[in-house]
């Protein structure tokens, strides 16, 4: 079986014992599988490591073994080949690879998109979006809950699990957690779709699904969402949430006993001080509560 047979085979991962061993001695045999553990380490999801190597491979002359001159040329060329195609893989990969931020328990951070919009990540909290088609779309995904001060420019979306938000104005807070969709509108306008219906925010308004229903809410008086000031605000949310929530800025774990998890709670409690913050979610509503470690349990009566 000729050379070119063999390669061909070997790219198609079809050769049999006997062809393999007729592989491994062929002259650029070592040549040949260097080229390609370098371009499978760096190719990206849609790069045809097969296709690059064909295309390689067709631009090679056969080696002759009339001529140990021709052997020392041909060498040398596979590995500048071997080069080549790593870089192009590598450029090709790190071009289109999204930039994805996320933050920890207790932690928040700000991020600077390619426009110079502005982002703040709430604790436990992640957000994606691609560098090379920012010109094309301004398109961000989020889990979790963030803070948006959008340039303008073309249209700025949030993706979300529960819904997208469109930007017509500058400031909003979008906040997507288990159950629980919430976006409130502190400058501008914008748009929330939901279920396939756009509803438009003026600075001010809010809009809340909690459990897959429509939440009404008073107006929002605040320039800022609290949590930037590193403190969290309820009204009249479920007392769930407000648990999820301190689990997420102290990085415990609540349960709780003989308490109605559905009741609706209004307060606040800081990000600063974990018993001035257990005080402030828990005298509210005369229950108790015992910590150990990063275990909490909140006793009703």
């Amino acid at each position: 079986m000729n050379r070119e047979t063999l390669i061909s085979k070997w790219l198609d991962n079809d050769l049999n014992d006997q062809e393999l061993e007729a592989f491994k001695n062929l002259e650029d045999y070592d040549d040949l599988i260097k080229l390609s553990n370098g371009v499978q380490a760096f190719k990206a999801e849609e790069y045809d490591t097969s296709e690059a190597l064909q295309i390689l491979l067709s631009k090679i002359k056969q080696p002759s073994v009339k001529t140990k001159k021709q052997t020392h040329w041909f060498k040398p060329w596979m590995r500048v080949a071997a080069i080549l195609a790593i870089c192009f893989s590598l450029y090709y990969y790190t071009t289109t690879l999204d930039t994805t931020i996320s933050t920890d328990v207790a932690q928040k951070t700000t991020i600077e998109l390619p426009d110079a919009s502005m982002v703040s990540l709430n604790a436990k909290s992640l957000l994606v979006f691609n560098k090379k088609s920012w010109k094309d779309e301004r398109n961000v995904e989020l889990e979790g809950e963030g803070f948006f001060k959008v340039s303008k420019g073309s249209t700025f979306n949030v993706i979300t699990k529960s819904g997208t938000v469109t930007v017509y104005g500058t400031q909003f807070n979008v906040k997507q957690r288990d159950h629980y969709f919430e976006v409130i509108c502190y400058e501008g306008l914008v748009g929330v779709t939901y279920n396939s219906i756009e509803t438009k925010l003026k600075p001010g308004d809010s809009f809340l699904i909690i459990d897959g229903k429509i939440i009404a809410k008073e107006k929002e008086n605040s320039l800022t969402p609290s949590w930037l000031n590193n403190e969290s605000q309820f009204k009249s949310l479920p007392y769930k949430t407000v648990l999820a929530e301190f689990e997420r800025q102290y990085g415990v774990k609540i349960s709780t006993q003989h308490i109605d998890n559905e009741q609706l709670f209004t307060g606040n409690f800081t990000h600063n001080n974990i018993d001035i913050a257990l005080k402030s979610i828990t005298l509210p509503l005369h229950v108790t509560y015992s910590k150990t470690n990063n275990s909490i349990i909140i006793k009703g009566e």
